[in-house]
């Protein structure tokens, strides 16, 4: 038995089926002009899905909220349009027995650096801040936080009834539901804000529930979360394992199935006196079943290749000491897969000498 066997025995929980344990991590690529997934992107996801990928997430699609994208090349999950290029996307990925989640996103207070392009207003944010201490627009109304968890849970509906095996949360790196969580964007002094972790995931915890509701008690709901922000890489929402744990418990009392723990090197301990990372934490703390991210299979890590940097495939037995001690149940792997369609095949067969390398060039097609 090779070292990497165990990643491809099969995972079940709730109505979820996977064959494996590898997961596609949701990555941007912003191929889908006017928000309209093309062809081209359902052939990109048949791809991975027809080269052993367990589970497929999709890139970040956005919620029906005038300013929910920073991008009109992002793909939207909302009107007939885009939702007819999901169903395709859907139906070649079950074309060739794959399994995949529409990852549901709302940027927030985030501007894109890589485009002029200004969604219609107005912005939405918690309380103004795109980052601690910077004004970027006016705080949400009531209102428009009542329709953006409505328009989460509508996109989830929709996913369901397009025949997708369960649905993601963007909840990380700094875009709106992240945005609720940081107390350095989250000022409100509503039951949206507070002082502690609890208070600031009410936000996330009525969108679960509302989900929850949409799609029913049998339908797999992962959230993704991190420590770290886009707007600071240091940044640490729980400095504690109780603070954890006052955190990730009501998102699972809300409705999270599994939480999808995003970690810029999947190494690193999150607590000191502990090599548990974010995911083994996570699934200590909670009971649930959850996935681990973090430069999986490359040297180097994902925020430097915006920077021009180049990875190298990496050994994956830190990676499995730590899956074969039950840290996590899942892992994500997010570069090696934009590089390489069969990247999967390729591990699992023990063809080592075969792996790409990942250049940002990569990010520029879709291969």
């Amino acid at each position: 038995m090779s070292i990497i066997s165990p990643l491809f025995q099969p995972f079940t929980h709730k109505s979820l089926k996977l064959s494996n344990r590898i997961v596609m991590a949701p990555m941007t690529r912003s191929f889908s002009p006017g928000g309209v997934p093309t062809p081209e992107v359902a052939e990109y996801y048949r791809k991975r899905a027809a080269a052993a990928v367990g589970l497929i997430v999709s890139e970040g699609t956005v919620v029906e909220r005038p300013a929910a994208s920073n991008d009109p090349k992002v793909p939207r999950f909302w009107g007939e349009d885009a939702l007819a290029g999901w169903q395709n996307v859907i139906n070649q990925v079950h074309s060739v027995g794959g399994v995949m989640a529409p990852q549901l996103w709302h940027v927030g207070a985030v501007r894109n650096p890589r485009t002029d392009w200004v969604p219609p207003q107005p912005w939405d944010s918690p309380s103004g801040y795109s980052r601690p201490n910077k004004q970027f627009c006016e705080p949400m109304t009531d209102e428009a936080i009542a329709d953006a968890i409505a328009a989460f849970a509508r996109a989830a509906g929709a996913a369901k009834r397009l025949g997708f095996e369960a649905i993601e949360l963007h909840g990380a790196h700094g875009y709106l539901i992240d945005q609720f969580f940081w107390d350095g964007t989250n000022l409100r002094n509503d039951r949206f804000g507070g002082s502690s972790l609890v208070a600031r995931g009410q936000f996330a915890a009525e969108i679960l529930k509302a989900v929850r509701a949409e799609v029913g008690p049998d339908y797999p709901v992962i959230i993704r979360l991190s420590q770290w922000k886009q707007q600071d890489y240091a940044v640490r929402m729980a400095q504690t394992p109780d603070e954890m744990a006052a955190w990730l418990q009501p998102l699972a009392d809300a409705g999270a199935d599994i939480f999808h723990c995003s970690q810029r090197r999947f190494w690193e301990p999150e607590f000191e006196g502990s090599d548990l990372n974010f995911a083994g934490w996570a699934k200590k703390l909670t009971g649930c079943p959850t996935i681990t991210v973090g430069s999986v299979g490359l040297s180097g890590e994902f925020i430097a290749a915006f920077g021009g940097e180049s990875s190298q495939p990496a050994s994956l037995d830190e990676l499995m000491r730590r899956f074969n001690r039950g840290d996590f149940d899942l892992v994500a792997v997010g570069r090696a897969l934009i590089s390489d369609p069969d990247w999967v095949l390729k591990v699992r067969d023990d063809r080592s000498a075969e792996l790409c390398n990942f250049s940002p060039a990569d990010l520029a097609t879709l291969v």
